[in-house]
C-alpha cells in the first residue's frame, strides 16, 4: 500500500469557470488492450455522441497498454483523423497503470473513462461528469445495481458483480454500490492528492480508488446506466475475481492498522457556501459538536451498562472507577477517529495518556457525587446513585469536549485557500 506524500489537502470546491475555446473540461480516457477491432468504431460513436450533446470542450485520448495486434496502429490514425483524439501508447499491461499514467498527465480539470465496448449508454456521460463540473461532488460513478438501472447480462456476470459488491460492503464497509462499471470519472484535482495513494495497476484500481476517496470523506455520485453486456468480453472473470479478493485484504489490512494518511483528502469545513458566511465560529466546531455528543452517548449507555455489570461484584466507589476507565479508552478512540478526524498511529500513546487525564478528571466529578450522596444517605436506591451519576458525567462531558479541543486534539490553523491551477488565472468575465 503506497504511503508516500501528496500535494496535500484538498481545497473547497467551486463551480468550473467558463473555459477559453479549444481548452478541454474533459478529458474521456478509453483503455485498450488488443481491441483493433472495437476501438474504430467506439471512438467514432463516442467523439459524435460529445459534438452533438456535450456543452464544454472536450478530448478523448487512447490509452493502448501493450497491445500485441494492430490496436496501435488503429489509434495512431484515429488520432490523425479526428480532432481532439489524441493517442498513448504504454508498453506495460494494466487498466489502472494506463488510467493513472493518462490521469496524471492530463490538463483537464475532469477526467473520465469508459471501456471500449461502449456496453454503458452514452446518454448518461453528461449526468456523470455534470456534478464534477459543477463543484458538487468529487467522483462520480455509473452503477448497474442502481434500482433505476436497465441491465441486459448473463446470469453468471450478475451473480459474481452482485457477490463482489457485497463482499464490499461487508469487509470494507462501502457505500457505493457498484464498483466495477466501467464508466467512472473524477476531478484532477482530486486525482492529484488519491491518485498517489493507489497501488493497483489492473482491475482492482476502480475499488482501491472509491474506498480510499470514500473513507476520506470525499462525496462519490452515482449514476443509474442503461448496460447491455459484451459476448464478446475477453476479461477472465476467475482471475480477476481472484486478484480482486487480494485487493481486498490489502486494504482492510492498512486501513485497519492506519497506513493510509487518509485525513489529508478531507475537504475543510466551509465547503459549503453557506458556511463561509458564518462569523465567529471556529472552523468544524459544529461538526465536531455533533460527533461529540453522539460519542458521548454512546460512551454514557457503554458507561452505564459497565457499571451496573461492575456494581454486582464490587462497590459502588470502585464499579464507577473501573466503568469509567474502560469508557474512557474507548470515547478517546472514538473521538480520536470519528470527531477530530485524527487517523493513523502517530500520537496514539499521548492522546491516549492525555485523555486518561480528562478521565481522572471527570473521576473526580462522579466519585464527588457519590460521595456526597452515601453522606446524603446512609443507603441511596440503585436508581438514584445512577441519576446522580448521569448528572455528574453531564458537566463532566461539557469539560471532557473543552479539553478534547483545546488541549488533546488542538486544531491547526488552516492555510489560505489557493484556487485550483485550472481556474487560478481565469478572468471573472469569461463565465459570462
Amino acid at each position: 500500500m503506497r504511503t508516500d506524500s501528496s500535494p496535500g489537502t484538498l481545497p473547497a470546491r467551486e463551480h468550473l469557470p467558463a473555459a477559453a475555446a479549444g481548452t478541454p473540461v474533459l478529458d474521456v480516457v478509453i483503455p485498450v488492450y488488443n481491441e483493433e477491432k472495437d476501438l474504430g468504431p467506439c471512438v467514432s460513436r463516442l467523439h459524435e455522441h460529445l459534438v452533438r450533446t456535450f456543452p464544454y470542450g472536450f478530448r478523448i485520448t487512447i490509452a493502448d497498454n501493450a497491445s500485441t495486434d494492430s490496436t496501435p496502429q488503429v489509434a495512431a490514425r484515429l488520432a490523425e483523423r479526428i480532432d481532439r483524439v489524441r493517442s498513448v501508447r504504454l508498453e506495460q499491461k494494466g487498466r489502472g497503470r494506463a488510467l493513472r499514467t493518462v490521469w496524471s498527465a492530463s490538463d483537464a480539470p475532469v477526467l473520465a473513462y469508459m471501456d471500449v465496448d461502449l456496453s454503458t449508454d452514452l446518454n448518461a456521460l453528461l449526468p456523470l461528469v455534470a456534478p464534477l463540473i459543477s463543484g458538487h461532488s468529487d467522483l462520480a460513478i455509473g452503477s448497474r445495481l442502481a434500482r433505476s438501472a436497465r441491465v441486459v447480462r448473463g446470469a453468471r456476470r450478475e451473480f459474481v458483480s452482485r457477490t463482489y459488491n457485497l463482499i464490499l460492503r461487508g469487509s470494507l464497509q462501502a457505500r457505493f454500490s457498484d464498483a466495477q462499471c466501467g464508466f467512472k470519472a473524477i476531478r484532477r484535482d482530486v486525482a492529484q492528492v488519491l491518485l498517489p495513494l493507489v497501488e493497483d495497476t489492473g482491475w482492482f484500481f476502480d475499488t482501491e480508488l472509491l474506498v480510499l476517496a470514500e473513507r476520506a470523506g470525499l462525496r462519490i455520485h452515482e449514476v443509474p446506466v442503461d448496460w447491455v453486456d459484451d459476448p464478446d468480453s475477453t476479461v477472465h472473470i476467475v482471475q480477476t475475481a481472484t486478484e480482486d479478493l487480494k485487493g481486498v485484504w490489502r486494504i482492510g489490512k492498512a486501513l485497519a492498522t492506519g497506513a493510509l494518511p487518509l485525513d489529508r483528502l478531507a475537504r475543510p469545513f466551509g465547503d459549503d457556501p453557506r458556511d463561509r458566511e458564518i462569523e465567529d465560529v471556529p472552523g468544524g466546531l459544529a461538526r465536531q459538536l455533533v460527533g461529540f455528543c453522539v460519542v458521548g452517548a454512546l460512551s454514557t449507555l457503554f458507561y452505564l451498562l459497565l457499571y451496573s455489570g461492575f456494581r454486582l461484584a464490587v462497590g459502588a466507589q470502585a464499579a464507577n472507577a473501573l466503568a469509567l476507565l474502560v469508557s474512557a479508552v474507548a470515547n478517546t478512540a472514538a473521538n480520536r477517529r470519528l470527531t477530530f478526524g485524527v487517523r493513523g498511529r502517530g500520537g496514539v500513546v499521548r492522546h491516549q495518556a492525555q485523555g486518561l487525564v480528562v478521565f481522572a478528571i471527570g473521576l473526580v466529578l462522579t466519585s464527588g457525587s457519590l460521595a456526597a450522596l452515601d453522606a446524603a444517605s446512609a443507603e441511596p436506591a440503585h436508581s438514584t446513585e445512577l441519576a446522580v451519576l448521569i448528572a455528574a458525567n453531564l458537566a463532566a462531558t461539557v469539560l471532557r469536549f473543552l479539553l478534547f479541543r483545546a488541549w488533546v486534539f488542538p486544531q491547526t490553523p488552516p492555510a489560505p485557500h489557493q484556487p485550483n491551477r485550472f481556474h487560478a488565472d481565469a478572468d471573472p468575465r469569461d463565465a459570462r
